[in-house]
């Protein structure tokens, strides 16, 4: 479907929205007219009047929002062309290739992706300024041929006029789901004028010492309700209709990067995605924001930074999300096709002779990378987060761990207080209090959660069931004590989860041993002492 006729239905899906409310508010008045000239009068007929123009109301006011609602502005970087003198010259070749106006903006976002935007005027009628988005994250997992495919694909709504016709689907949309909201407004609204009149009734009769009856708003509000699903209607309609569109611009938009870019380049950008969306997310959670429960972030540029260190220690697990691309029908109100489907698109193509093409870096393409990505975390962080102090990444983790690890531990440590032992004077006087009274470490148990079973355990079953939580209560004392000591360290790793580095090579092993001592029946604490205590 070529722009005219996309436009043209977008015309037409908005004027639909118009023809709804004139259609509604004809029944209305019809409706007004029928009683008028039934000869109706009274309070009845005056209420029924009353009632269709409140009604008439939601769908005037949806009606002459003439404004299209405006985005929020996206959080990020821009860069002039003096600033990226590469990158925006890529941009350039790009917009060439496609054939259409280069972007007016680049800005550098937090995010895996890239995307544009365009200010159109008069419904979309007129262009208006154009807006490359590109994310950080994607350039840090990209290398340049990648990018330019992706580059391409973004121009290509630029040329297939997508972004202009924005503006004038966002319209429909907007109106259509103000106007559902004036209904269920109006429709609360009546609940809770009748809520509060019935409550009010109902105190007023136990105040006299009658009983109250039982608050019941059932049917308020249900000719509003009954209006907002008729728009709720014509919206499920709208929004099949424009993501069915939408979803067509994608695979349009893919050929135009299989053009500038090449079949394989393009195909590897949209397989690469699908390896880079999860490994940012897992990154974001588990490093850069590891230590915010410390108060700690890691140093400036590497909140983003990072995640390089990540993508290149895992590159094993994620090829296999390269290769498994999700499978998922496309769903009528999803705005793009599965990537399976688009990926297979790409590669069903004739091979066009350019392969895997060897490409630098995409970050390559920026004049000072780490500069770029400090300037983002000032963009997009919180003050609050500014605030934190910075440390580098084995500082952090071991800092992070060790205040986390110390938290986790306060039920035990309250659990043992409860038992007449002080763990706030350390491992030390808690071993004390176990060989003063060594029942004492299966009271302590009874302080923890059981299955069925071990609550009806008694004698030794109960003792075995009881073990190993006293071990594990331990041993969560013994990682406290030695990190709070600087005796064991978190290690930051990049391919796995943090580990803690002990003292010496078999203090492991040692410790177990230890521990089982500690938790036998013949309680015997001097080799957990001599491990952690000397250590």
């Amino acid at each position: 479907m070529g722009a005219s006729l996309r436009a043209l239905r977008a015309l037409v899906l908005l004027a639909g929205f118009y023809l709804l409310g004139v259609v509604l508010l004809a029944l209305l008045a019809a409706a007004d007219i029928g009683i008028i000239a039934a000869g109706a009068h009274g309070f009845a007929a005056a209420k029924l009047i009353a009632v269709t123009v409140v009604l008439a109301v939601p769908i005037v006011r949806g009606m002459f929002m003439l404004r299209t609602p405006k985005g929020e502005p996206v959080p990020g970087v821009p860069v002039t062309e003096a600033q990226e003198p590469a990158l925006w010259q890529a941009v350039r070749e790009v917009a060439a290739q496609v054939g259409t106006r280069v972007p007016d903006e680049i800005v550098l976002i937090a995010d895996v992706n890239a995307a544009v935007s365009e200010d159109a005027r008069l419904l979309g009628l007129l262009p208006g300024t154009r807006r490359l988005y590109i994310g950080l994250p994607l350039m840090t997992g990209f290398d340049e041929m990648q990018l330019r495919a992706v580059l391409a694909h973004e121009m290509g709504h630029y040329a297939n006029l997508d972004t202009r016709l924005t503006p004038l689907i966002a319209r429909g949309r907007a109106q259509l789901i103000r106007t559902i909201r004036h209904f269920h407004d109006r429709a609360d609204a009546k609940v809770a004028k009748e809520r509060a009149r019935q409550e009010k009734k109902a105190a007023q009769r136990l105040a006299k010492g009658k009983t109250a009856q039982k608050v019941d708003t059932a049917g308020q509000g249900a000719m509003y309700r009954a209006m907002a699903k008729i728009y709720v209607a014509y919206g499920n309609f709208y929004q099949r209709a424009t993501l069915s569109s939408a979803r067509r611009q994608e695979l349009a938009a893919d050929l135009a990067s299989v053009r500038v870019a090449g079949r394989d380049s393009a195909a590897s950008a949209l397989r690469e995605l699908n390896a880079l969306g999860p490994a940012h997310e897992f990154y974001m959670d588990a490093y850069a924001t590891l230590g915010v429960g410390a108060e700690l972030l890691p140093p400036p540029g590497e909140v983003f930074g990072g995640l390089r260190r990540l993508l290149e220690a895992r590159r094993a697990e994620l090829d296999e999300l390269r290769r498994d691309l999700p499978t998922e029908p496309t769903e009528p109100y999803d705005s793009h096709p599965a990537l399976a489907e688009r990926v297979a698109r790409i590669e069903a193509l004739p091979d066009d002779g350019r392969g895997a093409q060897a490409a630098r870096p995409a970050l390559a393409l920026l004049s000072a990378p780490e500069a770029a990505q400090a300037a983002l975390e000032q963009a997009v962080l919180t003050p609050q987060a500014l605030a934190l102090t910075r440390v580098d990444w084995p500082e952090l983790v071991h800092l992070s761990m060790t205040r986390y690890v110390s938290q986790g531990s306060e039920e035990i440590r309250a659990a043992f207080t409860a038992e007449g032992a002080d763990p706030a004077r350390g491992l030390g006087a808690v071993l004390d209090a176990i060989d003063a009274d060594p029942a004492l470490r299966w009271r302590l148990a009874d302080r923890f959660p059981k299955s069925e079973e071990a609550a009806a355990a008694t004698g030794r079953t109960a003792r075995e069931f009881a073990r190993p939580v006293v071990r594990r209560a331990l041993n969560q004392l013994v990682t406290v004590e030695l990190t709070a000591r600087d005796s064991a360290r978190w290690e930051l790793s990049w391919s796995d989860s943090a580990a803690l580095r002990y003292p010496c090579d078999d203090f492991e092993e040692q410790l177990r041993s230890a521990l089982e001592a500690a938790t036998a029946d013949q309680c015997d604490t001097e080799p957990l002492r001599k491990l952690v205590l000397a250590s």
